[in-house]
């Protein structure tokens, strides 16, 4: 197992490790030994950390809660971590995550050096590498205008290796339909469980919102990673040049100064349709430009699902004083 953060002592400058930046990190070809060195360098800094309040539960451990058997409290763990530990057993640990992933042709951009969908398949693969490690459930779907690939979410041997190689396909689809693969999840899942849904998003919204509430309302955990290139979000480019409509083949000669600022415009109503359509869902969502460190995204998906743990333990909680006592 390994080992919870500790507190560093007093007077002393904690050292927190580097990230990893994307381009370094895109250099290694083995998709697997990128998602090993995301998840390594997270646990590696949240060891060093100077912040507190943020640890991550282990398959073999949960914190201590009011109502638990005393019995089961590891002392030994209490002992290194000033914080109250109980085993954890199987049925608690069968967390079941399903990601979906954009593999449309507009996910084939990149201005980094390595393309959108390159990196959103990293940060799948550093997902379902973590989780694996912890003894979860994991699945995939990839999609464009159709669904491509479905692996069913599992925990056994030879598993990832299968995922990971399912991930390795290129971008090659022309448009993007984010209502099918959501609808195929929710048709197939009928077990509560995460559903992570990683794309750049830059397609029409209209009935999205349905689909993904159709999912909320099943009582998944959803989570939203929006993955765009910097050029797009800031269209910093200078000289007219012919640009690509990567998903419909067109060409168009631009001239970006003088419609930057429309762009820009347009852009920010997308993103706030999107900001809207995750809040009133009530859904985890995440603006993520590829050249932000991987091993920042892994600790905002564990920060989320610490913080929903903390909100459902305590709504669970009974009022105290017992016997009804709710207004009429």
């Amino acid at each position: 197992m390994t080992p919870l953060p500790s507190t560093p002592a007093a007077g002393s400058t904690p050292q927190v490790a580097p990230l990893i930046d994307p381009r370094a990190l895109m250099r290694i070809k083995s998709l697997e030994l990128r998602a090993k060195a995301v998840v390594e360098g997270f646990f590696n800094g949240l060891h060093r950390s100077p912040y507190h309040g943020f640890s991550v539960e282990f398959t073999e451990y949960r914190q201590y809660t009011p109502g638990d058997d005393p019995r089961y409290l590891d002392w030994k763990l209490f002992a290194r971590s000033d914080r109250y530990y109980i085993k954890r057993f199987e049925d608690e640990t069968n967390l079941r995550c399903h990601l979906l992933v954009d593999q449309s042709r507009s996910m084939a951009y990149g201005s980094q050096g390595f393309t959108k969908a390159e990196y959103a398949s990293t940060l799948a693969a550093t997902l379902a590498y973590f989780l694996t490690t912890q003894r979860d459930a994991v699945g995939l779907v990839t999609f464009d205008e159709q669904i491509v690939e479905h692996l069913p979410a599992r925990y056994r041997p030879g598993h990832m290796r299968r995922l990971m190689l399912l991930l390795e396909r290129a971008a090659g689809g022309a448009g993007t339909d984010l209502a099918a693969p959501l609808q195929r999840i929710a048709e197939l899942v009928n077990k509560r469980g995460v559903v992570v849904l990683i794309s750049d998003l830059l397609a029409p919204l209209e009935g999205l919102e349905a689909k993904l509430g159709a999912l909320v309302s099943r009582r998944h955990e959803v989570v939203v990673f929006q993955v765009l290139d910097p050029a797009e979000l800031n269209f910093d480019f200078t000289e007219a040049a012919l640009f690509e409509d990567v998903e419909t083949g067109k060409d168009l000669y631009v001239d970006p100064q003088a419609i930057r600022s429309e762009y820009l415009r347009r852009l920010g109503e997308h993103l706030g349709g999107v900001t809207a359509m995750c809040d009133k869902l009530g859904i985890e969502y995440h603006r993520w430009p590829t050249d932000k460190p991987l091993e920042l995204a892994l600790s905002d998906f564990l920060r989320g699902r610490a913080e929903r743990g903390k909100k459902a333990r305590r709504f669970a909680r009974p009022a105290r004083g017992g016997g009804g006592g709710g207004k009429a």
